[in-house]
C-alpha cells in the first residue's frame, strides 16, 4: 500500500533521507513505520523534522540471539526483576541521556510526547529492567503487526540493557512476531546476534509482516535465553 505522507523508502537520497518536515503525530508514525521509514531528528525540536530509511538495515533474527553463558547465569540469578509497560516514559528518559558528556541527544521532547501518545494508543512498548526497586535499564519500540521496530535501550547497572533484549526478544517470539528491526548496527548489537540486509530486502519483509494479527499483549512472557 503507498503511503499517505511519504515517498517511497527506495527514494531516499544518498544519505538514506527520505523527507525534511511533516509532523510527529500517531497518524504520521504508524504511517512511516508501515513503510519502513523512521523520524531521526538532526537539529532537535526547532527545525522541520526529518524521515529516513537506511541501507543497509539492522535487524535481530529472532530465532538468531546470541546470549552469553555470563548473561545466562546473571538472569537466573534473579539480581534483575523485568516487567514491560511499566514505565515507559522513563525509559525513553533514560535513553535520551547522552552515552558521553560530548554527545547530543536524538530523543527530544517532541519524540517523547510523541511516542508516548503511541504508548497510549497501545502501538509502542516497554520493556523494564529493575534493580533493587530502581529502574536499572530497559528498551523501547514500535509495534507495526508482525514487525516490532526496536528504537533504543540504556543501562544505569552493568548488563541490564542485555537483560532487557533477552527479554524483549523472548517476548516477542512467544507473542508471534516475525521480525525485530533495530535501525542500525553497533557492535553491542551485533555481539547479540544483529545483522544487516539490503533496505529493498528488508522492506519486502516488512510488507509480508504489517497486516499480521499480532499483538504486543500486557503481560511480559517468561525470559526464555
Amino acid at each position: 500500500m503507498v503511503s499517505r505522507f511519504f515517498p517511497p523508502a527506495e527514494q531516499a537520497d544518498e544519505h538514506d533521507l527520505v523527507m525534511v518536515g511533516g509532523r510527529l503525530t500517531s497518524e504520521w508514525l504508524l504511517d512511516a513505520y508501515r513503510h519502513g521509514i523512521f523520524p531521526w531528528p538532526m537539529w532537535g525540536d526547532w527545525m522541520p523534522m526529518t524521515w529516513f530509511s537506511l541501507d543497509p538495515r539492522a535487524i535481530i533474527p529472532l530465532d538468531g540471539l546470541y546470549v552469553s553463558s555470563r548473561l545466562k547465569r546473571t538472569i537466573r540469578s534473579g539480581k534483575f526483576t523485568v516487567t514491560c509497560d511499566r514505565a515507559f516514559r522513563e525509559v525513553m528518559l533514560g535513553c535520551s541521556k547522552p552515552r558521553h558528556k560530548k554527545d547530543g541527544t536524538w530523543i527530544t521532547p517532541a519524540m517523547i510526547k510523541a511516542y508516548c501518545q503511541l504508548h497510549a494508543e497501545g502501538h509502542a512498548h516497554s520493556v523494564e529492567v529493575w534493580h533493587e526497586g530502581e529502574l536499572a535499564g530497559g528498551i523501547y519500540g514500535v509495534s507495526i503487526g508482525g514487525a516490532f521496530a526496536g528504537e533504543s535501550m540504556f543501562h544505569k547497572v552493568r548488563d541490564a540493557s542485555k537483560v532487557a533484549l533477552v527479554a524483549m526478544v523472548s517476548h516477542l517470539n512467544a507473542r508471534g512476531y516475525q521480525l525485530f528491526d533495530i535501525q542500525q548496527w553497533t557492535e553491542h548489537t551485533g555481539s547479540m546476534g544483529a545483522i544487516e540486509i539490503s533496505r529493498s530486502d528488508y522492506l519486502a519483509l516488512l510488507k509480508q509482516m504489517v497486516d499480521l494479527p499480532v499483538t504486543f499483549g500486557t503481560e511480559l512472557a517468561p525470559i526464555l535465553p
